[in-house]
């Protein structure tokens, strides 16, 4: 007679220890009808074959759980690891910005210095709207804002993704390396399909593009501020050797015999 399979179900938290229990009677129960079966009437090969498979459903449902839990755990480690980049100032590798109150920006660098340099903006497409030149031209990265007019001078709608493309060469007419960046505070995190993104103006950016992150510059620009230099902390303490009238003050006021009175 052979050995009931157990039947296949949804697979939850709550009951995964139970299923690992009873997979595990199963193949007990399984192994002793082998060796146990009856020599002149072995276990039929369709039943067997049967049993195999519900076995073997049971265990595939096993571990697609636990794929699915490692998912959830990657997806919420991956948001909480999102939400210290709010607040903070990023550079990202990046060209897709949407146009937000007529204006988009972009940040982009140059390898080494040019001569002349184009920047071209192409909306969702690819059809270049704009063209103008780069008004910088040294190494090193710099903005740029358009203000959302195509090249006829027409006022462009809100709400259109536009990218921005650099070309640039030297004055022997060789090609200078560069790239486009994105740069701005983050506003907001999200999750699409188990990967993070940020938001940083008018672009969503997955965390893998980001290349650097650094404190916003009013706040460094304040914490600054709010330290002494050392130069100043030196003169303070040189006027103090130099005018000791402060502390002759303080102590005779201690000593003041009118006080006692």
């Amino acid at each position: 007679m052979p050995v009931d399979a157990i039947g296949s179900s949804s697979v939850t938290a709550a009951g995964r220890t139970n299923l690992v229990s009873n997979f595990e009677t199963f193949l007990k129960l399984l192994t002793t009808q082998l060796k146990n079966q009856d020599p002149l009437s072995p276990l039929d090969s369709n039943d067997f074959t049967a049993q195999l498979t519900q076995m073997a459903g049971v265990e595939q449902q096993l571990l697609t759980n636990d794929l699915l839990q490692a998912l959830v755990n990657q997806g919420s480690v991956g948001l909480d690891s999102a939400v210290h980049y709010i607040g903070k100032e990023i550079v990202a590798a990046g060209s897709a910005v949407r146009l937000d109150d007529g204006a988009a920006t972009w940040s982009y660098e140059l390898a080494a210095n040019a001569a002349e340099a184009r920047l071209d903006v192409l909306d969702s497409t690819g059809r270049v709207v704009w063209t103008g030149p780069a008004t910088d031209l040294q190494t090193g990265v710099h903005d740029f804002t358009w203000d959302g007019r195509d090249s006829s001078g027409a006022q462009l709608p809100d709400g259109g993704v536009y990218t921005l493309r650099v070309s640039a060469t030297t004055a022997g007419g060789q090609a200078v390396t560069s790239q486009v960046l994105i740069r701005g505070v983050v506003s907001a995190v999200e999750l699409y399909d188990g990967v993070p993104y940020v938001t940083v103006g008018g672009s969503i950016l997955p965390m893998s593009q980001i290349i650097s992150v650094n404190a916003p510059r009013a706040q460094a620009a304040a914490d600054d501020d709010d330290q002494p230099s050392a130069a100043s902390r030196l003169m303070s303490g040189a006027l103090d050797l130099l005018n000791p009238i402060d502390e002759l003050a303080s102590l005779a006021g201690a000593i003041n015999p009118l006080k006692l009175l």
